[in-house]
């Protein structure tokens, strides 16, 4: 039987843990998000960071500015918020217009407050410590992407080890696709990244133990890939046609993975949605308590 890898539990459980521990601190922490543009998709995301923060006891400072800001003034107003001692976390809601230097605007942010992980050094840092060593207690920890940090969690919650373990990780995105591979790599699995131009990709999923797809295509993985032995963690978010949805047998949102069929098939799968959505809410806000004990 396919057991089911409940996000949304789990999401529940860190939330009791994160509100005991914010409860006992002096005050509570402060994630500040940066919005270029009420777009309708990006302000549902914030709603749902709001409504964990607001259960665990901690606090947001949402800041809504026009499409067509000029990019100065977004860094002018990052830097205030890394001067600000009541700020513990900043992201930046994306995607964001093109006009903006996406790279420029999140290097500004202070590695220390950069909760969604993104800035050089604490993607840096990810890498040394996936390559460190003998010892990588000698490197310091970086705030790690939260997708990538829940799929981790939730793979360690449900006592699915990666050690020696064949993981194929389908999508190159700096938000999951390549942190998770290396943090893959840093639990001693043996990783292969697919992507677009991989080529016979079904043999590639037969092949390993783990798939993680974080591709951004509804239904890209079906039971042509898989086997009875795959655990499959499914990180795609897709609102695709009504016909692909008819096909697929899903109502409204769905992951890269066809469920239906997956789940008559695999030992595990996370669903979508309750799957690695809430897990990432949860792991942002984990990263968000951690700044503010480092900063303390």
């Amino acid at each position: 039987m396919t057991k089911i890898l409940d996000g949304k539990k789990l999401g529940k459980k860190i939330a009791a843990k994160l509100k005991k521990e914010i409860s006992n601190l002096s005050t509570s922490p402060m994630l500040a998000i940066i919005q270029v543009g009420d777009v309708a998709q990006s302000s549902a995301y914030i709603d749902r960071k709001k409504k964990f923060a607001a259960e665990i006891g901690a606090k947001v400072h949402h800041i809504i500015l026009p499409l067509d800001i000029a990019e100065k003034d977004i860094l002018d107003l990052i830097k205030e918020l890394n001067e600000r001692t009541d700020i513990h976390g900043i992201i930046v809601q994306l995607p964001i217009p093109k006009h903006l230097d996406r790279f420029a605007i999140m290097e500004a942010i202070s590695p220390s407050k950069d909760v969604d992980g993104l800035t050089s050094r604490n993607a840096g840092l990810i890498y040394e410590r996936a390559f460190g060593g003998a010892d990588p207690k000698n490197v310091p920890a970086g705030l790690i992407p939260a997708t990538a940090k829940g799929i981790i969690s939730l793979l360690k919650e449900n006592k699915i080890a990666l050690s020696g373990k064949k993981v194929l990780v389908i999508g190159r995105s700096l938000l999951v696709g390549k942190p998770v591979a290396m943090l893959c790599l840093r639990e001693n699995a043996t990783v292969t990244i697919a992507h677009s131009k991989t080529k016979d990709l079904d043999k590639v999923c037969k092949e390993n133990d783990i798939i993680i797809v974080a591709a951004g295509k509804a239904g890209l993985i079906g039971k042509k890939a898989l086997t009875k032995k795959h655990i499959v963690i499914d990180v795609g978010t897709n609102t695709p046609s009504k016909k692909t949805l008819e096909e697929i047998g899903a109502k409204k949102l769905v992951g890269d993975v066809n469920f239906k069929e997956a789940a008559k098939l695999v030992a595990a799968i996370s669903p979508v949605p309750g799957g690695i959505g809430p897990m990432t809410v949860a792991s942002l806000f984990e990263n968000l308590v951690e700044a503010y004990k480092r900063g303390k």
